[in-house]
């Protein structure tokens, strides 16, 4: 059954953890990126797990092999169930954070970010672009076949993964917008329903809960939802 994580992508700590109170018992899953963590460090991280929650350190570990290892390793110590690294870093980099990875961490590769068009991506690579699916596709091979226990991909080719992996390889959909919202900086994205449908297994979903009137009612219909796909999935 997908599950929803929710992103903590603000300033301080404090911030933080009123969304945390403000979603109560319906929100399990906290993501903690780049912004909370280089402002609030492993501390908050440790917070969440004395609050009962489970953590995705979302950092796409991106550098030498030695250096991934030993990030990923102290990761592992903080208990995060979740941590991403960069598929596009190569194989020996992917085995490396494989091996360090303690028992109860998941490694994750960020396969094309959801913000990037194909345009963006011609820039970046300095090739022609055809196809992101099948770019996003060549990069979850390669994390398959370095061990890595899944990928993070937009939902648009969520069901394409499913195809090319074992059914326990986890997909991780961000770009997830309910019907009618705000879009913000996301390119390829789609609604709760719709990633779950393609085979997602846990949606991240952050600006239509945590900019929400009401945090925690925005958060349940959007599980209400996931529900109501989860029993149509076959």
């Amino acid at each position: 059954m997908a599950e929803v994580i929710v992103p903590l992508d603000f300033a301080s700590s404090d911030e933080a953890f009123s969304m945390v109170d403000r979603l109560g018992d319906a929100g399990t899953f906290y993501k903690v990126g780049l912004e909370l963590y280089t402002r609030a460090g492993p501390a908050v991280v440790s917070a969440l797990a004395t609050r009962g929650k489970r953590v995705f350190l979302d950092l796409k570990l991106h550098d030498i092999p030695n250096t991934v290892a030993g990030g990923v390793r102290a990761a592992s110590e903080l208990g995060v169930e979740l941590l991403t690294v960069h598929s596009s870093g190569g194989t020996a980099m992917l085995e490396a954070a494989r091996d360090a990875a303690g028992p109860g961490t998941k490694l994750l590769g960020v396969t094309v970010l959801t913000s990037l068009s194909a345009s963006e991506i011609e820039a970046v690579w300095g090739r022609e672009i055809l196809s992101i699916r099948d770019e996003v596709g060549r990069l979850t091979e390669l994390s398959a076949d370095a061990g890595l226990d899944g990928v993070v991909a937009s939902a648009l080719e969520a069901s394409w993964i499913r195809r090319l992996v074992s059914d326990d390889f986890l997909v991780v959909t961000p770009g997830i917008r309910p019907a009618g919202a705000d879009v913000g900086d996301q390119n390829r994205i789609a609604t709760p329903a719709e990633a779950v449908r393609a085979g997602a297994d846990y949606l991240v979903i952050g600006r239509p809960i945590t900019q929400a009137e009401d945090p925690r009612q925005a958060l349940e219909a959007v599980l209400a939802e996931i529900r109501g796909a989860n029993e149509e999935t076959p």
